[in-house]
């Protein structure tokens, strides 16, 4: 289904979470899953290599209401919100009941007397899901230089789940750009997660329930962070021209 020329799969989150399952399984193939929101789909109009991502991806799916809502609005009704964070939990479970290894890629290095994002998230997962396999860990402020080091560290965990926090587009473009190592390095599914590193570490705090049911987990997020009124603006943007494209 079609949002502003972005193509979404028109799956539920349960759907989405037995296809990922089914795909760590064992089907040959990386398979990239993209948690796209409104911000995702007005870079990618920007952004030819992003819009080639998800044209490539094996799933999109709908990461917030302002998706589902345009959808419906431009006739093409999607059948709900699958949050990504929840997807990526989903498959952490399943990889700790089931033994297959994990990668978490992204947050803030370590500093003194701190540990890294990445590694504090896994602790927090370990405690969550006793046995959760975690097979290595890696912050996201990287540069190009360093990235041999980091496939290198990929490459011996030889994970089936890479799950990537570096924000979008920088996180749906580097998995897009080394898929084929990726591939070969074992990974079967590999998500984009943007900020559910921090929220796993105990950096940042989810919006509670209510606001998530209610469609304002952005008004949370701009409560805890004024910064972020740059980005919600976007939204604005999203939804004129949603209302443009409704009426043509």
């Amino acid at each position: 289904m079609n949002v502003l020329g972005a193509g979404f799969d028109a799956v539920t989150a349960e759907q989405a979470l037995c296809l990922a399952r089914r795909w760590l399984q064992g089907e040959t193939g990386l398979h990239q899953v993209v948690t796209a929101n409104p911000e995702t789909i007005l870079k990618a109009r920007r952004s030819p290599e992003l819009q080639r991502v998800l044209e490539c991806a094996a799933l999109v799916v709908a990461d917030g209401v302002g998706v589902v809502w345009a959808s419906r609005r431009l006739g093409t009704a999607l059948p709900g919100r699958v949050a990504g964070i929840e997807l990526a939990e989903g498959l952490l479970e399943y990889c700790a009941a089931s033994g297959y290894p994990v990668f978490l890629l992204g947050g803030r290095p370590a500093a003194p007397g701190r540990a890294g994002v990445a590694e504090a998230a896994a602790v927090a997962l370990a405690g969550r899901w006793p046995g959760l396999p975690v097979a290595g860990t890696w912050h996201g402020y990287f540069g190009p230089g360093d990235e041999p080091a980091v496939l290198e560290a990929v490459a011996r965990a030889r994970p089936a789940l890479l799950l990537c926090g570096m924000g979008c587009p920088r996180q749906e473009l580097w998995l897009a750009r080394h898929a084929s190592f990726l591939e070969q390095c074992g990974v079967r599914v590999a998500i984009g997660v943007g900020g559910a590193l921090d929220v796993w570490s105990g950096q940042v705090r989810r919006a509670p329930a209510l606001f998530r049911r209610l469609g304002l987990e952005w008004l949370w997020r701009l409560g805890q962070d004024p910064r972020r009124v740059g980005r919600q603006l976007q939204l604005v943007r999203f939804v004129l021209e949603v209302l443009t494209h409704a009426r043509s």
